[in-house]
């Protein structure tokens, strides 16, 4: 006899744990501020640290902090690195930096790993370095390990959780996933954050989920962007939406994160991305509003039309405002609604709407072959578990103490970070204080991360024991 739920998802019942509210309407009174904290964040140009371009001074850096990764680490991203660098030499190095001048393509990529592994090494912005970790790792094994995978067989690509980057700031969040990296022999992902959400620009962390559980892990899996991308095509014809069938499936990579992303952080990661839009849209181009145009060169869904997938992720979770945060989502996309133009051409409103919930529908039920018949939604839910666990941190971003590890109730990073949005969102928030307390408690819980101690631990998650009997507790009498 075997448990058949997920580490994320095995909350005990718990005195402590705060019940979530499901009477009360969502609060996102100072979702503005989070707007302009997201654009300021934007306007931050801060580089991080220089790029190391010389190749010998790189190696000794190299060398320097190999010993300072735990095993996992070192045998699948820095000892990989250090050995293709020998192989490239002087000449090969010089030679991948001239091919790429402006460091956009295999020279970033190349940079973007030396980077990764001299600041986790080297200790550069230690508590948001290890705060940041914790987020992605815990992402990544929330659809990766097998108790999530309930069955699943391991991707074709199985990995190590990324390592991560501060850098790039005109750049955003982005990830190199796998199938980049194994260019250099790795066997993990890289994610970036622009060094300004150190500190600010707290919704840039809701984007994670879009980053590892989305791109990364569509990537871990041969084949199942392409099987994605034919059933929401297929879906949409048969609808009679054959005008949005080829807009939608040709950017199924960022559709499918966007979804897996609101799936793994909930609806914090829907009105996150909101948000976050609006707040880069404010730096870059002075509007604070969601794009309605949609050009063919850009691989995203125009903005508009992500805020409506959002909400009709958010309408197949399964905890009990869902409902209530659907209707709050779109009334908030709504606001920015303009004349929707999609690759040249004018969309009906409704129909563009209607468009999103078939496409949320297609990715988050249809069962494909890569997950043997099983569905994304098979995989990872939100459920109202995590909304109390959720509740439970929110307090502690409000007030400096320490962050209980008794496991009782379990709660990941991924809980905290969606607290964290939740209560930035909410009336009279302090940003400063809660992006430095969410900061402070990733970092402690980074700590006992068994991914980064002495055991060759690549998915946490499949550290839970299958128990042929659960004893039920008692509280109260």
């Amino acid at each position: 006899m075997t448990t058949a739920t997920h580490p994320r998802r095995r909350h005990t019942e718990s005195p402590r744990a705060a019940a979530a509210d499901t009477t009360s309407p969502p609060d996102i009174s100072n979702l503005q501020a989070c707007v302009q904290d997201a654009q300021a964040a934007g306007l931050d140009s801060d580089p991080g640290p220089e790029d190391p371009v010389q190749f010998s001074p790189l190696r000794q850096r190299l060398d320097a902090v190999r010993a300072t990764f735990p095993p996992l680490y070192a045998q699948t991203v820095v000892n990989p690195f250090i050995q293709t660098l020998d192989e490239l030499g002087q000449d090969g190095f010089t030679q991948v930096l001239l091919r790429d001048p402006r460091r956009q393509g295999e020279a970033r990529l190349m940079l973007d790993i030396a980077q990764a592994i001299l600041q986790t090494g080297e200790r550069f912005q230690e508590k948001a370095t290890d705060a940041f970790l914790q987020v992605v790792g815990d992402l990544y094994d929330g659809f990766l390990s097998a108790e999530d995978r309930k069955g699943v067989q391991p991707p074709e690509n199985a990995t190590t959780p990324p390592l991560v980057k501060w850098g790039e700031p005109d750049a955003g969040p982005y990830t190199w996933p796998i199938d980049a990296t194994k260019s250099f022999n790795l066997q993990a992902a890289i994610v970036n954050l622009p060094p300004a959400n150190a500190r600010q620009g707290l919704l840039g962390w809701a984007a994670l989920g879009h980053e590892t559980c989305g791109h990364d892990i569509l990537r871990a899996y041969a084949g199942l962007e392409d099987q994605l991308a034919t059933a929401v095509n297929g879906a949409l014809n048969d609808a009679g939406m054959t005008s949005l069938a080829d807009y939608w499936s040709n950017r199924i990579d960022e559709t499918a994160s966007d979804v897996m992303g609101i799936l793994n952080m909930g609806p914090a990661a829907a009105i996150g991305i909101i948000g976050y839009l609006r707040g880069l849209n404010a730096a870059f181009t002075g509007n604070a509003k969601l794009r309605n145009e949609g050009p063919a060169a850009d691989p995203h869904p125009a903005d508009i039309i992500r805020g409506y997938l959002g909400a009709a992720v958010v309408s197949r979770l399964s905890f009990s405002q869902a409902s209530a945060w659907q209707d709050l989502l779109i009334q908030e996309t709504d606001k920015d609604l303009d004349d929707i133009v999609l690759e040249g051409a004018s969309v009906d409103p409704d129909q563009a709407k209607q468009s999103a919930v078939i496409v949320a529908t297609a990715i988050v039920g249809q069962k494909v072959p890569t997950l043997e018949d099983h569905s994304i939604g098979d995989i990872q839910d939100w459920t109202d578990k995590d909304e109390s666990l959720v509740n439970l941190v929110r307090p502690l971003l409000r007030t400096v103490g320490d962050f209980p590890f008794d496991n009782s109730p379990r709660i990941y990073a991924a809980h905290v970070t969606a607290a964290a949005v939740m209560e930035a969102l909410s009336e009279n928030a302090d940003l400063p204080t809660i992006i430095a307390r969410m900061t402070a408690i990733l970092d402690a819980m980074h700590a006992h991360d068994p991914s980064w101690g002495p055991l060759m631990v690549r998915h946490p998650g499949d550290l839970a024991r299958d128990l042929a009997y659960r004893r039920h507790r008692r509280f109260g009498g």
